[in-house]
Order: structure tokens, then C-alpha cells, then sequence
């Protein structure tokens, strides 16, 4: 069950509510999810910043790792989370997503997995944005994904294949049958501009795409095993078999 709003108004994915005044007009239709950390402790501290108008930042949601959920901003209004960003051709994210901050230390204070509860509760929320939106997988993405020249978040640790078994987001290809077949990394950074990201740093842009789809070595160096797998989601995206 995807959730929804009882009868009485109230939605019952949603814990709380904490409006936050910083946001403005959408200038684009819902076709991302952004997923961030904090990287502020404790977390009532990482709300008030969303709600401090000095601060011009926000997201739509904040999930702490106890698992409740607290709304900021309305869906249907801008919110502050990506910064200067771009993915797949929109370089205004904010407007053409939902941001969702995930309570946590960060890389800054002490970088551990994910709680369990806060992911529990991410799952139903993610997949009714997704649902109501229509988002691609492909369009559920890491504020790294998005911001590769300065940001990190959630990192290599945030546990995207428990998102994939929903099919919430595209899932890292098991097969690299079909090999590397990039002769030099020009034709690399030409197809990962393609997928998706912005490549105005290019060691900034390959240890973004190795933090979502080989977290487990980040180098910042094209290598066989990256372009292999790179290459597969662009044959994947492009045969259908994902969105």
C-alpha cells in the first residue's frame, strides 16, 4: 500500500509537519527525486536551518533515522534542497523535483549505513511520489547524481539496491556482458553526459558515478569495470528494459 490521506485530512505517511517559508514556483513538471543527508546532528537543528529564512535552503521532507517523517514544503512548490545542479538536460533540479533530507551525520561527522527505520519509511514515501509523478528510475537520483562538483551525499553507504527491489530506482547492472566499448575517455565522458550528468569536472563526474554504481572503489580514473557498467545502463535505458 502506497499510502494516502485518511479521512479526516491527515496524511498517513507523514509524521509531522514543519512548513518551512523557503520556496517559490515551480517552472517545471515533477520528474525527479532527489535524495540527500543532513549532515547535521541533532536533526531538529537540521529543520530549523530549512525553516530559517536567512538560510534560503528547504526540501519537501526530512525522514529521521528513527523513521518519522516530516514535511517542510508542499510538493506542488520549489523547494530549496539542490543548489547549483543539473541532470539530464534540466538545469533547474529544484524545480522539476522533490527533495527528500535523510537525517544523518554526514561524511563531515562520523559517516555510517542508514538506519533501517529511516529507510522503512523512505520506501512507501518514494514510491508514492514516484507513483503519482511517474517518475523514471533513472530520475531517482543522489544529490551527487545532480551536484558532482560539490556534493557527496547520501554517499556510498545509502543502500540503493533495497530501493531497487521496489523499483524505485534503477538498479546496478549484474551482467557487463556486452564489455567496455569506449576507445578512449572522450567517447566515456560523452556517454556519461549522455545518462546523465553534468561533466564540467570530470574526475568529480566519475567518482559521482562510481559513489552510485561501484561504491565500493572510488577513484575518480575511468576504468574497464566503470565503463562496462555505464555502457549497460545506456543499452539497458535504450532497449526499454528501464525507465
Amino acid at each position: 500500500m502506497l499510502g494516502g490521506n485518511d479521512g479526516d485530512g491527515r496524511d498517513e505517511l507523514v509524521h509531522r509537519e514543519v512548513p518551512s517559508p523557503n520556496h517559490n514556483e515551480r517552472t517545471l513538471p515533477i520528474s525527479m527525486v532527489v535524495l540527500h543527508y543532513t549532515e547535521m546532528k541533532p536533526v531538529e537543528d537540521a529543520i530549523a536551518r530549512m525553516c530559517d529564512a536567512q538560510a534560503s535552503v528547504s526540501a519537501h521532507y526530512c525522514i529521521t533515522e528513527e523513521g518519522e517523517v516530516i514535511r517542510l514544503v508542499s510538493e506542488d512548490r520549489r523547494a530549496w534542497h539542490a543548489g547549483v545542479s543539473y541532470w539530464r538536460g534540466i538545469p533547474d533540479v529544484n524545480s522539476a523535483s522533490i527533495g527528500i533530507e535523510l537525517d544523518h551525520p554526514g561524511h563531515g561527522l562520523g559517516y555510517r549505513p542508514f538506519a533501517d527505520a529511516q529507510i522503512d519509511a523512505l520506501i512507501p514515501l518514494l514510491g508514492r511520489i514516484v507513483k503519482r509523478y511517474d517518475i523514471p528510475r533513472a530520475n531517482v537520483v543522489g544529490h551527487s547524481d545532480v551536484a558532482p562538483m560539490r556534493k557527496v551525499d547520501p554517499g556510498e553507504l545509502f543502500p540503493w539496491e533495497r530501493l531497487a527491489e521496489y523499483k524505485l530506482c534503477l538498479p546496478r547492472p549484474t551482467s557487463l556482458a556486452a564489455g567496455d566499448p569506449f576507445h578512449n575517455e572522450g567517447a566515456f565522458f560523452l556517454a556519461l553526459e549522455r545518462f546523465g550528468y553534468d561533466i564540467t569536472d570530470q574526475r568529480k563526474a566519475v567518482e559521482a558515478f562510481e559513489r552510485r554504481w561501484r561504491p565500493e572503489h572510488i577513484t575518480g580514473v575511468v576504468d574497464g569495470e566503470i565503463s562496462a557498467i555505464l555502457w549497460q545502463l545506456l543499452l539497458d535505458r535504450d532497449r526499454g528494459r528501464t525507465r
